[in-house]
């Protein structure tokens, strides 16, 4: 696999046990905060980027909610698949890239949840071109008025995390706040050189990105798996939220 396509080659490797992470515990208290923040009515149709599983997507098609997934991941989507058709639920699950994807349809809702796409680099890419080429592929499927609600890693925790010689080493990037580690952290058979990035993210550049890509931010939270509020962002808290509304 080349090392350009690491987080696909990460997320497929995961996604055995990714459904027996902690966080998953509390999906459906989270679809409950979407139900409320989305004001959702039977039927609305949802849009569920970097789906992964599908944990979210499966919980608000449970509810009668019509759900698209998007995944780059083929392994995850199958997982999401099989429980979806264990259960007899009704879920498009499509494998496609976050930063090109295109659909048809038009959308009452959507989200981009848990580092499932968002701040999610691999080699070569600008970290803020990417992201806004997400958010706006998001944007072009929401109908006028449609709510979406992202949740990304929180740069100030990244911050707080590094210091300069880790920025010698080139383990942190202060100035784009990327962190840098090798695959092999994670996964033990992955190749020597595989290096995976992640971007943290201020709440000033998530609102210029948001804006970019025609989506009004609303609020800023925080956003820390199975612990979702609408508080102020802590610094040590390892998601923001946003709250946008297709303009």
């Amino acid at each position: 696999m080349d090392k350009f396509h690491g987080w696909e080659y990460f997320f497929d490797k995961h996604a055995p046990e990714y459904m027996d992470n902690i966080f998953t515990e509390n999906t459906e208290k989270e679809v409950d905060f979407l139900e409320e923040e989305f004001r959702l009515e039977k039927g609305d149709s949802i849009l569920d980027v970097g789906c992964g599983t599908g944990r979210h997507s499966l919980e608000l098609a449970r509810r009668g909610y019509k759900v698209t997934g998007i995944d780059i991941s083929e392994k995850m989507l199958a997982r999401g698949r099989e429980i979806a058709d264990k259960e007899n639920l009704e879920i498009e699950f499509i494998k496609a890239n976050a930063v090109d994807f295109k659909l048809k349809k038009r959308y009452d809702s959507a989200v981009c949840l848990c580092e499932g796409a968002f701040g999610l680099l691999n080699i070569g890419e600008d970290p803020m071109e990417r992201d806004i080429k997400i958010l706006k592929n998001i944007s072009n499927c929401l109908k006028p008025g449609g709510k979406f609600i992202l949740t990304a890693l929180n740069g100030l925790k990244k911050i707080r995390e590094y210091n300069d010689e880790d920025v010698e080493a080139g383990r942190f990037d202060p100035v784009n706040v990327v962190e840098y580690f090798p695959a092999k952290e994670i996964i033990d058979e992955a190749p020597d050189d595989m290096i995976l990035q992640e971007k943290g993210f201020l709440a000033t550049e998530l609102k210029l990105m948001h804006d970019a890509a025609g989506l009004a931010v609303e609020n800023f939270w925080g956003g820390t798996a199975g612990d979702w509020n609408r508080e102020v962002v802590k610094m040590d808290e390892m998601e923001i939220m946003v709250v946008s509304i297709k303009e």
